[in-house]
This record gives structure tokens, C-alpha cells and sequence, in this order.
């Protein structure tokens, strides 16, 4: 038991520094990105620093598994280095049981990711969104044309009195705040009839918050001579909701775990698609065996004595393998998404078989 903890106490510090060691290298990429990106010249270093500090949660998020395996190799390689392994195997422990330290702590930090740092990414994500709205940027955050004179984000509602267009330049990350937004009014046969610019439109239970707003009738002969400003804060109707815009241009990661059931649930009862969101769920349920098939896939090239030759050739074949799981992982995210494959399979698929196969390499190594 007291191998076992020292060796879950030296994989979790090496994890920790790796981590750390991740974040503070994007955070200094991801700073100067954001100053190339605002052309704002206000824009101070502390704006710039505390947008890139909202930013990279998400970003080290994403490459956890990549960050285990790194930790994992380096605590083998290191245990072989110092014959720490050596002596293990001639007090009669076996490498499978000597693993349970290492897999056990990386199962716990998947569970620890998921349950608090998922809902932590979540929400600063949607601050950076909601700092970086009050920049001018180069970007959007839900784009559906990134080029030419449509470039932005692009929705249409409708009611008995006709249909609206919706064309605005960028959009936070719910869909529910949109900037530099237009919004072209049709009568049921098609004909204009105004259109209204906003430098901000804000989505409430049945209506949009307009800001800095103005009008064109379109049945004039000459509507510029006819535009007026609308009033600040002015309530245009309409039929959509932010389960129905997150449906079309949603991203799972900007909702928290918790909140996913509930959520996937309101949407199939409007009888939408949250195929997305589903498989992102079970996507989160899978981290935790993610976290340990790395752990043992760095153990099945690693775990060797110190002295034997061809070191670098099997770390360098221990990252590739966890290359190749992570980007298996994302594979089956777009297959399950676009429904080319079950929800389950697409989520669980790549962590079992990184696991079976990882064991079959340690059996191998150990007992063949």
C-alpha cells in the first residue's frame, strides 16, 4: 500500500507540473494572439492577459489526454532511470499490480475533470465571450460564411405576419447576443417591408433587446430619407428560443456537465436534434477511462529496465499511440455526431480499445 501511494504521489506532482508547465505556455501564445487579433488600440496588456486567461482553460481542456500520457512516460521512464523498477520486480511485485497507483490517480483526475474543471471551462468560456464582445474583432464565434460580404451568422424567423432575416457580424457563444445585427422583415408574399440595424441584439423570452437601433420602411419610394432612430432598448417579436439557436450553432463544451441532461432533454422535448450534445455527454462519461488507457499505453512502451537500448524509439512510439487514441477519440466525435455511427460506440469505442490493447502490450511485455 505504501508503493502504492508513493507512486500515485509522484505520477499526480508530475502531472501537475506538466499541466502548469502547458498552461503557461498557451497562456503567453493565446496573449499575444489576442493582441494581434483586437484591433482595438485601447486595448491594455491587463485587457489582453485577462482575455487570454479566460481563453486557455478551454484550449488545455481539450488536450488533457495528451497531457496524461506526457506524465505518464515521464514517471516510467524516470522509475527506470533511478532502477526503481528493478527493485519493485525483485521484491516479487508484478508490473500490473505495480500500475494500480499510477491508472487509479489518472481515473481519479478524469473524474475530477469532468465533474468540476468541465463546468469551470464552461463558464470561462462564456466570460471570454462576453469580454471580448465589448472588442472589435476580427472573428466570430458562430460563423456560417467566413468570407466574402455574408460573412457572419445568419438566422431566419417566421410568424403569420411574415418573415424575418437575421444577418449579424458576430454572436456570443449561446447565440443569444448578437453584434452588428440586421434584420430584413418580409410580409407573408414576400414583399420588404423594413429593415432594421442594431449594434447589439439581445435575445429575451419572445422578443430581441435592439441597442443603438434604426429603421428603414421599405414601402417608401426612397427610404433613406425616411430613416429614423428607434428607441434604446426596443422589443422586436419573435419566435425563437435558445434551445432552438443552440440547436443549429450550439457548442456542447459551453455548457457545463451538470447541466447537459437537462438540457439534451429540453431539446428533444421541442423535437430537436441534440445528437451533438448526447455525444458529448457520453464523450465526458468516457474521460476517465480515457485518462487510464493513457497511462497504460506509456506503461506498455516505458516500463522498461533503464539500461536497455532504444529509450527514445519507444517514448517517441508511446506518444504516437497516444496520438493516434486522442485523434481516434475526435473521429469518432464527428462520426457519432453526424450520425454515421451509434452515440455509445462513438463515445466508449476508443477508450476500451486503447485499454485492451494497452493491457495486451503489458501482458506481453510482462508475462510473454
Amino acid at each position: 500500500m505504501i508503493l502504492h501511494f508513493y507512486i500515485a504521489r509522484r505520477f499526480l506532482k508530475l502531472f501537475l507540473q506538466v499541466f502548469f508547465g502547458f498552461f503557461a505556455l498557451m497562456l503567453m501564445i493565446d496573449l499575444i494572439d489576442e493582441i494581434r487579433r483586437f484591433a482595438n488600440p485601447g486595448l491594455s496588456m491587463t485587457e489582453a492577459f485577462q482575455l487570454a486567461l479566460y481563453n486557455v482553460p478551454a484550449t488545455i481542456y481539450r488536450i488533457m489526454p495528451l497531457i496524461m500520457i506526457l506524465s505518464a512516460i515521464a514517471l516510467f521512464v524516470g522509475l527506470a532511470r533511478s532502477s526503481e523498477l528493478v527493485v519493485v520486480r525483485a521484491a516479487g511485485r508484478s508490473g500490473l499490480s505495480f500500475l494500480a497507483g499510477p491508472v487509479l490517480t489518472a481515473f481519479m483526475i478524469g473524474v475530477f475533470a469532468v465533474a468540476v474543471l468541465d463546468p469551470m471551462v464552461a463558464a470561462t468560456s462564456r466570460h471570454y465571450d462576453t469580454l471580448s464582445a465589448g472588442h472589435a474583432r476580427g472573428g466570430t464565434v458562430l460563423t456560417i460564411s467566413a468570407t466574402g460580404s455574408g460573412a457572419g451568422l445568419w438566422l431566419r424567423q417566421g410568424s403569420e405576419a411574415g418573415q424575418t432575416v437575421i444577418a449579424a457580424k458576430r454572436a456570443n457563444l449561446d447565440g443569444t447576443a448578437l453584434y452588428q445585427v440586421s434584420f430584413l422583415t418580409f410580409d407573408p408574399a414576400g414583399t420588404p417591408l423594413q429593415r432594421i440595424e442594431a449594434e447589439e441584439a439581445t435575445l429575451n423570452p419572445g422578443n430581441w433587446a435592439l441597442k443603438d437601433a434604426k429603421v428603414w420602411p421599405l414601402t417608401e419610394a426612397n427610404p433613406e430619407r425616411h430613416v429614423s432612430a428607434l428607441p434604446e432598448g426596443y422589443l422586436l417579436g419573435t419566435e425563437l428560443t435558445r434551445d432552438r439557436i443552440h440547436d443549429s450553432f450550439g457548442t456542447p463544451s459551453a455548457i457545463g456537465f451538470w447541466a447537459l441532461p437537462a438540457y439534451i432533454a429540453q431539446l428533444q422535448r421541442a423535437g430537436f436534434s441534440a445528437r451533438s450534445h448526447q455525444v458529448w455527454f457520453k464523450i465526458e462519461l468516457a474521460q476517465p477511462l480515457l485518462f487510464g488507457a493513457m497511462v497504460l499505453i506509456a506503461a506498455g512502451f516505458t516500463m522498461r529496465p533503464g539500461r536497455m537500448t532504444k529509450t527514445g524509439t519507444l517514448v517517441l512510439l508511446a506518444l504516437l499511440c497516444g496520438f493516434a487514441v486522442f485523434f481516434l477519440r475526435n473521429f469518432g466525435q464527428i462520426l457519432g455526431e453526424n450520425g454515421q455511427i451509434p452515440v455509445d460506440l462513438a463515445a466508449w469505442i476508443p477508450p476500451l480499445a486503447a485499454t485492451m490493447l494497452a493491457l495486451g502490450l503489458l501482458l506481453h511485455v510482462e508475462d510473454g
